[in-house]
């Protein structure tokens, strides 16, 4: 359970990033990343970036490339924008949340096109 302070310092983190990601990073490979969530550890030493891209599987590698590259950048800048003692260390981490609901609506669908193919057989 987040503590309140993890949870400020993670909103904070994700705004600025959010922010910097449109206005002011300048690789091609970022253009359409989206900040989906921010998790902080409690020491606050580390923030997990868990971000989503649209695109094939070379697209997602490559803005994970870009967002590596682009870490030290990021971390400078937020230093200068949050009130912090010590900016956390970010790793970014792709945000598998909308192929694992994709997956399951289309089970979810077979479900039901099985199930009307069985009643239809039955009467």
């Amino acid at each position: 359970m987040p503590t309140r302070r993890q949870r400020r310092v993670s909103e904070l983190i994700h705004r600025e990033l959010s922010k910097l990601l449109m206005l002011e990073a300048r690789d091609p490979r970022l253009a359409g990343v989206t900040i989906t969530g921010v998790t902080v550890t409690p020491d606050l030493l580390l923030a997990r970036i868990h971000f989503a891209v649209l695109g094939d599987q070379m697209a997602k590698k490559e803005a994970l490339v870009g967002l590596e590259r682009a870490s030290g950048f990021l971390r400078s800048e937020l230093a200068g924008r949050l009130r912090l003692r010590a900016v956390p260390e970010l790793v970014f981490m792709e945000d598998r949340s909308a192929e694992y609901g994709r997956r399951i609506d289309e089970l979810l669908e077979q479900l039901r096109e099985d199930s009307i193919s069985d009643d239809g057989d039955a009467t």
